[in-house]
């Protein structure tokens, strides 16, 4: 169960990210509503989470989540350059979460 709340809490922090973008700096109040909204829930997921995960994991999986999220949203929602070097990235950030995954 913790895996799957740390999971959630990634996904929700995939969608404040984004949100950020559709607030227009916090001028527009339904999408500045909706970011709060899902930053609450991510920081509430990942604090029951890190009750039974290592906090340093949960952590560092969380932030993989919604970067790796953020960044392929990124691509497909924003048109942001799809290089090698950047997927490559990526590829290294999937790595590190799935190897904290096993070790833990």
């Amino acid at each position: 169960m913790p895996w799957i709340l740390l999971t959630l809490a990634g996904l929700f922090e995939i969608g404040w990210a984004i949100g950020l973008k559709y607030t227009d700096g916090f001028t527009k109040l339904v999408p500045t509503v909706l970011t709060a909204g899902s930053m609450v829930v991510s920081i509430v997921l990942l604090g029951l989470a890190v009750k039974t995960l290592p906090m340093g994991t949960a952590y560092a999986i969380w932030t993989g989540i919604g970067t790796v999220g953020t960044v392929i949203l990124g691509i497909v929602l924003f048109a942001e350059p799809v290089t090698a070097m950047r997927i490559g990235c990526i590829a290294l950030i999937v790595a590190g979460i799935l190897g904290l995954k096993f070790v833990a």
